[in-house]
């Protein structure tokens, strides 16, 4: 698997698409749940740094994936804390 994905022109990292592809299919509704959310923020984290790919990559799933009302606060309030450290 190559580290990058692009979707319309643009790269994303890879790894977290995949994550949220497997999180979304299946069982369930289709919406990243607070679980899914800490695991897409677990895997921001690995790299224990926030790059511009990460950040676009973030921004396209919070656009293109559904979340629910929880999760999305949830995620949005601590990607927020943490990346104020980075």
């Amino acid at each position: 698997m190559s580290y990058y994905k692009t979707i319309d022109g643009n790269k994303y990292d890879g790894e977290l698409i995949e994550l949220a592809d497997k999180l979304t299919s299946g069982a369930g509704d289709g919406r990243l749940s607070v679980a899914d959310a800490e695991q897409v923020l677990e895997a921001v984290k690995d790299g224990n740094s926030y790059t511009d790919i990460e950040k676009e990559t973030v921004a396209y799933l919070r656009d293109n994936y559904k979340w629910t009302t929880a999760a999305d606060e949830w995620f949005r309030t601590e990607i927020r804390k943490w990346a104020a450290t980075k």
